[in-house]
């Protein structure tokens, strides 16, 4: 009941901060930080977030002084306005005004993904008039857009961005030191998984069915079948994956690296990335493994299907256990170990995050700034 109340009231509090915040602003109580792009981020430190920083760090490398990150729209004017989803977007657009132009961040969602999403994408696309530029990170979600009649000119595809300055293959000694923090067994296949996908931020004893920890598990339970396995996991609210785990008798590790420059050594101690998700946006797992010379088996999601090329860069497997598996066993028995490595690496180069902040300045934030 408090939950649902909370809920209830939170549009409320928003409306009012907004209200205050823009009579604030035109007394000059507030000043706003004058960069004319603004990126609405959240407080925890995941994807959205991350997604933000790099985007804006990519921006004042080239543009000093012209973007900063919020973490409330509230009293904003004569801005470019990013917000960093589409979720952040309906929350706030009935309070925004018209002297912003506005923009947001698609990253997932379809209306089969249950009753809250397809509520939840009804609304969004009512929104639509209101908003200059709507940023996707791959092609299935421009298609799936331009489908439900996005008009294509505030369409723009650009992939969510990797640090590949950070996310280097290991040097000589790295991959040794790393299995050794994670204590995994000399000859285990080490299986990574970085990601959140339980509900909410405890401790993920609910699954997030769209991130597929049903389908990690069975796939890893397949895969131990034939190889000795050690499953690295990362990230918060993994209750649900570690219980499951356990109760198959599949030996794993969880640590929830708050660090962020400190998961490259996670990725360091790999065999194998498994991305088993139902639906993605990127996920930013994909390209940290590409550019750590981590192979990668997707399910055709996010920007896999834009990533992947079969054999080449990665492997495709459908959204199921046993497929993903084979799959798994393709990528462990490939014939040239360092082939796909650095092909993969060479593909992911397009996401860096400078090359992903230069387009959003030039293709999304420097035509709306002209209209202000």
């Amino acid at each position: 009941m408090k939950s649902a109340i909370k809920q209830a009231l939170r549009p409320l509090a928003r409306g009012g901060a907004a209200m205050l915040a823009g009579t604030a602003v035109a007394v000059g109580l507030k000043q706003l930080d004058p960069a004319p792009v603004h990126y609405l981020i959240e407080e925890q430190d995941w994807a959205i977030r991350r997604v933000g920083t790099g985007i804006r760090d990519g921006v004042e490398r080239h543009h000093p002084g012209q973007m900063a990150l919020i973490l409330s729209a509230a009293g904003t004017r004569d801005r470019v306005v990013h917000f960093g989803s589409q979720y952040m977007w309906t929350a706030w657009e009935r309070f925004m005004g018209s002297s912003n132009r506005y923009v947001t961040s698609f990253f997932h969602g379809k209306p089969e993904d249950g009753p809250d999403i397809a509520r939840h994408i009804d609304h969004f696309l009512r929104s639509v008039p209101k908003l200059g530029r709507i940023v996707v990170s791959n092609g299935l979600l421009m298609e799936r857009l331009s489908g439900w009649g996005v008009p294509a000119e505030k369409l723009v595809l650009i992939p969510i961005g990797t640090d590949t300055a950070l996310f280097l293959p290991p040097a000589p000694g790295q991959r040794e030191a790393a299995r050794q923090r994670f204590a995994i067994p000399d000859g285990a296949v080490a299986i990574g998984s970085f990601q959140k996908d339980g509900v909410g931020w405890g401790d993920g004893m609910e699954p997030k069915p769209i991130k597929g920890p049903d389908v990690l598990v069975e796939t890893a339970a397949i895969i131990a079948r034939d190889r000795p396995v050690h499953v690295l996991l990362t990230g918060p609210a993994r209750g649900y994956v570690k219980t499951e785990l356990e109760r198959r008798g599949i030996a794993f590790s969880h640590d929830y690296i708050e660090d962020y420059a400190e998961l490259t050594t996670a990725y360091h101690a790999l065999d194998l990335y498994l991305v088993t998700s139902r639906e993605e946006g990127g996920p930013m797992g994909l390209m940290e493994s590409m550019a750590s010379h981590v192979p990668v088996v997707s399910t055709p999601v996010g920007m896999g299907p834009d990533l992947i090329e079969e054999g080449v860069t990665g492997w495709l497997a459908p959204i199921d256990a046993q497929a993903i598996a084979e799959a798994a066993h393709k990528a462990l028995d490939r014939p040239d170990p360092q082939a796909v490595l650095l092909a993969a690496r060479e593909r992911v180069m397009s996401c860096d995050w400078q090359v992903v902040a230069d387009r959003h300045w030039a293709e999304v934030y420097q035509p709306l700034m002209a209209e202000l």
